[in-house]
């Protein structure tokens, strides 16, 4: 009877989750319409980067060679490298004639109560503003723009009067490891942040991913700036809750704009899931309790149902929610060039990105919490995430 429940339970969700939450497994946005005069909004992009000489040139020469007709400089912050990251950012500059419209300044030492690169945005941003532009473009150091990406951004903005417009950019899908994981890591975040529920001003859910913000200054202003999300691990969906309070809110998926950064194996996967997750859960033991129980009941549930076979009742109930799963998540697979035979892995995927968020509760409970480029960036005694 338990094995029934336990089907039915986890076939409901996935119905709930496939016709009623937003469509969240396709991601992709249909182009913008440029509005009027869109064009001529004054953009500066603003990039944090800590050892990055391995990606910043050609992050670099994709912003500076942006096909945007209206005013748009690049300041790069360089937050306390030891590698070449200036030296490479300048010389990706001159190769394509845009030394000009590049700034590049360096971050001060990191002051208490601040992750380091939202320290290094503040300073990137009060750098901007010396050129009162309309827009700030906030974008990591791995980030290959497509040529025509700020001015979808810029035209989405001023097309749907929105604060904040941002992309999940395209990630590194090459290696056995990317292919197996990446996938999976983008389907759940979408599920997590439905694309059309962050679109509507009558839903609580905000969201935006880190590597591609467009962002109103004005709108940052009225929140009161980056000062107002300092601890913050997870940035950029900080700073999303904080804009959908005042203004709208975008987030879209981009299959032209990609990062760079590549995963050669399943370590750095880890590190960047164990990194946030347990910030994302608000560093609460019941949140991480009730999370582990609901991965377990939807995504390794139906397959155990399946395969042990204790019910045919249940059985069925598990290959109907294991099918579901499946059915989602080829729309990403299919997106990334992925095999779709790939899809009814999703189980395994769930138990490695539940298996990274428990590693990441116990990397706080050390003290190692946030821990990013030689950085402990969420403490033990890190205050609860704010609204």
């Amino acid at each position: 009877m338990m094995a029934i429940i336990v089907g039915a339970a986890a076939a409901a969700i996935w119905l709930y989750l496939i016709v009623f939450r937003g469509r969240f497994w396709w991601p992709w946005p249909a182009p913008a319409a440029p509005a009027e005069g869109a064009y001529r909004r004054s953009v500066v992009a603003v990039i944090p980067a800590r050892n990055e000489a391995e990606v910043i040139a050609p992050a670099i020469t994709s912003l500076l060679r942006q096909r945007y007709p209206g005013p748009f400089r690049t300041v790069l912050v360089d937050d306390h490298s030891t590698d070449a990251t200036v030296e490479t950012a300048q010389d990706a500059a001159r190769v394509c004639a845009g030394a000009d419209r590049l700034t590049i300044l360096s971050a001060p030492p990191v002051a208490e109560g601040w992750t380091g690169k939202l320290w290094a945005l503040r300073h990137g941003i009060a750098a901007a503003r010396r050129f009162r532009p309309d827009y700030l473009l906030l974008t990591d150091a791995d980030i290959v723009h497509a040529d025509d990406n700020l001015a979808q951004l810029v035209g989405r903005a001023e097309s749907g009067s929105y604060d904040l417009v941002s992309l999940m950019v395209r990630l590194h899908c090459r290696s056995f490891w990317e292919r197996l994981l990446i996938p999976a890591f983008v389907f759940f975040f979408f599920k997590l942040y439905p694309p059309r529920w962050v679109a509507d001003p009558r839903r609580r859910t905000a969201a935006a991913a880190g590597g591609c913000v467009l962002i109103r200054r004005e709108s940052l202003d009225r929140i009161g700036g980056v000062d107002q999300i300092r601890r913050e691990i997870i940035d950029d969906c900080a700073l999303a809750r904080r804009v959908k309070c005042v203004g709208r809110v975008w987030l879209g998926a981009s299959q032209a704009t990609s990062s760079i950064r590549e995963y050669g194996s399943w370590r750095p996967i880890w590190r960047m899931i164990a990194r946030c997750a347990f910030a994302q859960l608000g560093f609460s033991p019941a949140a991480l309790i009730l999370t582990v129980a609901g991965m377990v009941l939807i995504y390794i549930g139906p397959p155990l149902l399946l395969l042990s076979a204790s019910s045919a009742t249940a059985a069925a109930l598990g290959a109907f929610a294991w099918l579901g799963m499946s059915l989602a998540f080829m729309p990403v697979l299919w997106a990334y060039g992925c095999p779709i035979l790939l899809a009814p892995l999703l189980p395994g995927m769930a138990l490695f990105y539940t298996a990274a968020t428990i590693g990441s509760a116990i990397l706080f409970w050390r003290g190692r919490g946030g821990y990013w480029k030689g950085r402990v960036q969420a403490p033990a005694s890190v205050p609860p995430r704010s609204s």
